[in-house]
């Protein structure tokens, strides 16, 4: 596809054009983000070639969403958000940053910070120019982050585990209490089919998600406890780009004190660790639950994504069947739901993360419609109802 072509994602939604402020030291990147964004529905109310120019921005222009370059002079990226984040709570920002270890880190320590998202940029003036794919995901990231704002208040997700960060990116204190989240309308009631629960323990522990993904994936292991968790394999499918999936498997193994990675094809899947899809491939099984195998591949995207959690849930529904214990957090689209259906055909269970704790609920709120979910939980929720689960049959989980 040509770069100047549009990208195939659909129609904004009817109702007030979401504003945009892009802060990035390339022109051309600037130009390149704002024209792409107009042309897809959206306002840009200024742009910035530093990170002090958009914070002193703010208040003139009042934007919904900022997308923050992390490498700029004078005031970057990891300096500006927390400012950006202390005058105006709950602002939306995504972070954007090449994909190298050194920037993977840095921006799952920004979501840490209170960034709501990041977006992987190509190389150089050249890459934005030339890759579509990067046109494709900035408006597809934009307009889902927008028309979830104009559906209801936001709040910014928080929380990685401490750990020293890169040169140069501020840490949040130690013992500073996590801002609680700002409160939402009630969500309309969402009727849950009665399906009855796994009367089988589980085999494994399978988690999908997306945008809040790692904050929420983090406190939901962190909350079913390493002496449960050593108990059964957990496998992760949580949409990023290579890269970052190593990153974000090295964070996960420090916070909950088991051996994390990125899977690897064909390894046998053993209890007591956690295997998160590599970006880029989807990751599925094969075998029988006593001897399941990791399967990577490089098929077409599913959802438009790569890895799918759909692929995971399929195979995991062949291979363990009734044994599976399964959960859908946070996240745009709704990757997840058909695999879903699959899983709960096949006796197996699953959670759901709520509306209110979800930075974006279409993935979870895509399966509760289509009535896959057993439960539909808050996420500090999550972990305790899971670690109940897989310490007994059917203990802590009760179906509606």
């Amino acid at each position: 596809m040509a770069a100047s072509a549009a990208p195939s994602i659909p129609s904004p939604s009817a109702g007030p054009r979401i504003r945009v402020l892009v802060a990035d030291d390339s022109v051309v990147v600037r130009g390149l983000v704002s024209r792409w964004l107009e042309e897809a529905g959206c306002e840009i109310v200024g742009t910035a070639a530093n990170g002090r120019i958009a914070l002193d921005a703010l208040d003139r222009v009042q934007p919904d969403i900022v997308l923050l370059d992390i490498e700029m002079p004078e005031l970057d990226g990891t300096q500006a958000l927390p400012k950006m984040l202390a005058k105006r709570p709950g602002l939306q920002v995504v972070m954007m940053s090449t994909l190298t270890q050194r920037n993977a880190e840095i921006s799952l320590r920004c979501l840490a910070l209170g960034a709501i998202d990041y977006l992987p940029k190509p190389e150089g003036n050249r890459g934005v120019t030339t890759q579509a794919s990067f046109r494709e995901d900035l408006v597809q990231k934009i307009r889902m982050l927008g028309a979830d704002l104009r559906n209801r208040p936001r709040a910014r997700p928080i929380g990685l585990p401490e750990r020293p960060g890169p040169a140069g990116l501020p840490e949040r204190p130690a013992a500073a209490a996590a801002p609680a989240p700002a409160p939402r309308p009630a969500a309309a009631p969402v009727s849950v089919r009665p399906r009855p629960l796994r009367t089988a323990p589980p085999r494994c522990l399978l988690v999908g998600a997306s945008t809040g993904g790692p904050r929420a994936v983090g406190e939901v292991l962190e909350g079913i406890g390493a002496a449960t968790l050593r108990r059964l394999p957990i496998l992760i499918v949580q949409h990023m780009p290579p890269v970052f999936t190593a990153v974000f498997a090295e964070h996960l193994g420090a916070r909950i004190g088991l051996p994390a990675a990125e899977a690897k094809h064909g390894e046998p899947v053993r209890p007591g660790i956690v295997y998160v899809a590599p970006g880029g491939r989807h990751m599925g099984l094969s075998g029988t639950a006593t001897e399941a195998v990791i399967q990577l591949n490089d098929g077409p995207p599913v959802n438009f994504c790569r890895p799918a959690v759909d692929v995971m849930f399929r195979d995991a529904a062949e291979v363990y069947g009734a044994a599976t214990l399964s959960v859908v957090l946070t996240g745009m689209g709704s990757d997840g739901t058909k695999g879903a259906k699959a899983l709960v055909e096949a006796g197996g269970t699953m959670l759901a993360q709520d509306e209110a704790s979800s930075t974006v609920w279409g993935m979870p709120g895509s399966l509760v419609r289509a009535g896959y979910a057993h439960e539909i939980l808050p996420l500090s929720a999550i972990g305790p109802a899971l670690r109940t689960a897989i310490g007994g049959p059917n203990a802590g989980l009760s179906g509606h």
